[in-house]
């Protein structure tokens, strides 16, 4: 899938989460599943893509990262779960 897109993405018990945006969703959640940067994700083991949406432009998807930033957390975890109630990995939805 490589077109813009903005993920959430969080820990196996769902307490941290992390708003990305990429160019190549795919490349970019395997990267984050296995560890290859040293990041946030990396440190507190945020490996579960559990939103995302995608973009045709690459503006508009670094506006909506930069929105969903400064939402509280309690709207963003309403936009996830309407968007996957079950907080399932939906890394293999994207492959």
């Amino acid at each position: 899938m490589k077109a813009p897109a903005v993920y959430i993405i969080t820990n196996a018990h769902n307490t941290t989460l992390y708003i990305g945006v990429t160019s190549n969703i795919q490349a970019r959640i395997y990267q984050h599943k296995h560890k290859l940067t040293k990041s946030f994700s990396n440190k507190y083991n945020l490996t579960k893509l559990v939103y995302f949406e995608q973009y045709e432009e690459m503006r508009d998807a670094i506006l909506r990262e930069k929105s969903l930033k400064k939402w509280k957390r309690i709207w963003k975890e309403d936009l996830i779960t309407q968007f996957n109630p079950h907080w399932v990995d939906l890394y293999s939805s994207i492959l």
